[in-house]
């Protein structure tokens, strides 16, 4: 019988064997004196200590669930077990990189082989890490991930310049991001800032301030990157038979939509396929400010959603993938908190669950009456719900807006939901570049 908690063997009875010298400080000497347990000598003369002879032996007694028994000195005795105690040892300190995005170099420990990847987004509302290892087939492991809403953008409009309160919030979410780099070693990592960083005058500025003050060197991402980055992050919901996508990312301060024809033939790569692309100058943040997002009339709501629209009407190449758009195989794919949201209310969702939300499709008549029951909605409703809380019930209508404009342009029976972005974008990107799984596929064997 084992010991559960010890692991050492316990008599049958139940009894606990005695545990280091406390076992000897509580056992009872046998009858007959101090040494009456000692054993003959193995040359057949008597114990110089004892004085016992060789095959006399004596009768001594011990206790055993109250009974009396006797047993032989002269029997072997076992002796107690005694647990092996090791001492834990303390963990070396974890290697600690460089500040600078550029040093972090090398695998992760908690990974083993697998090389480790990371990629920030700073956008006008959120902070967004995202810490994975390659899988198979082109996908990735996460296995670690932060994500906060910091509104750097907040005031932007009608200023030109970030705030400080804004820039403080922000500096506080880089710094725990920049613990959970400095906690692993990484082989390759991209750190991006995107519109709010983009437009202010001191935008400069504050990238200098998060480099001295974190360690983290931002890169302020063109519109075209951002777009491409948001398609290469979303390449997996494309599904086979797909002719055309027309994909968007609604940010805080712009909203990125690229056309994607796939009609004639598909490379691995989805962002090769982007014939044409446009930001607008607006996001959920940037129309709520202007517009108001507490208390949004359908009027209100209208007038949004036109001058949305005004924004499309001058984008030259919106009609890049007219030749698709009565096909079956076109769709919308959304990215960003807004269709997130949508899809959320539309699950009846008690909390937010990424697992559900991903790859969800939205028929044309459920996208119009989640708009609906939120224009329905006073904003401590919105506030309520869980799917959007108190950091977004005033910006979510703005979202809608948005998204209303872009289906005005490319109706579509169908919108497909991405709980995903550019911090995918750029992991599919840093992968990709390094070969990660065009070197998986050469060691695979002929046979498998």
């Amino acid at each position: 019988m084992t010991d559960p908690e010890y692991g050492n063997d316990v008599p049958s009875d139940g009894a606990r064997q005695p545990r280091g010298d406390a076992g000897k400080r509580h056992s009872r000497p046998p009858p007959g004196g101090r040494h009456a347990h000692a054993q003959p000598q193995a040359n057949g003369k008597p114990d110089d200590k004892t004085g016992d002879k060789p095959g006399k032996s004596r009768k001594r007694r011990k206790r055993k669930r109250g009974r009396k028994v006797f047993a032989r000195d002269d029997a072997p005795q076992a002796k107690p077990t005694q647990p092996e105690i090791v001492q834990p040892q303390p963990k070396p300190p974890a290697p600690v990189p460089a500040p600078a995005a550029s040093r972090f170099n090398g695998r992760d420990v908690a990974g083993g082989d697998a090389p480790v990847y990371a990629a920030l987004d700073l956008g006008t509302n959120n902070c967004r890490l995202l810490v994975a290892i390659p899988g198979k087939g082109g996908q990735f492991r996460v296995v670690d991930a932060f994500s906060r809403i910091v509104r750097l953008g907040e005031g932007l409009t009608a200023s030109g310049r970030l705030s400080d309160a804004a820039m403080d919030r922000a500096v506080e979410a880089l710094k725990i991001c920049a613990e959970k780099l400095r906690n692993r070693r990484l082989k390759r990592v991209r750190l991006i800032a995107t519109e709010a960083c983009r437009s202010a005058a001191n935008g400069a500025e504050f990238i200098t301030r998060v480099r001295r003050e974190t360690g983290l060197s931002l890169e302020i991402i063109d519109r075209k990157t951002e777009a491409r980055l948001a398609v290469s992050g979303c390449g997996s919901l494309v599904e086979r038979g797909t002719k055309g996508v027309v994909l968007f990312d609604i940010g805080g301060g712009s909203s990125e939509i690229a056309l994607v024809d796939v009609s004639r033939h598909r490379t691995p790569r989805l962002a090769n396929h982007i014939v044409s692309w446009t930001s607008l100058p607006v996001g959920v943040v940037s129309l709520a400010e202007r517009f108001g997002g507490r208390h949004v009339t359908r009027d209100v709501f209208d007038a949004m959603v036109d001058d949305v629209a005004d924004m499309l009407d001058r984008f030259e190449g919106r009609d890049r993938l007219s030749h698709v758009l009565a096909d079956d195989g076109f769709h919308l794919l959304g990215t960003s908190g807004t269709v997130t949201t949508l899809a959320g209310i539309h699950l009846g969702l008690e909390r937010y669950d990424r697992r559900r939300v991903d790859g969800l499709w939205l028929e044309n008549a459920e996208v119009d009456a989640m708009i609906a029951t939120l224009l329905d909605w006073e904003f401590e409703k919105r506030v309520a719900n869980p799917c959007i809380g108190a950091d977004r019930a005033d910006l979510v209508l703005g979202g809608c807006a948005i998204l209303e404009a872009i289906r005005r342009v490319w109706p579509s029976k169908r919108l497909r939901v991405a709980d995903r972005g550019l911090r995918e974008g750029m992991l599919s990107e840093l992968m990709a570049d390094d070969g990660v799984w065009r070197r998986a596929r050469k060691r695979r064997p002929l046979n498998a």
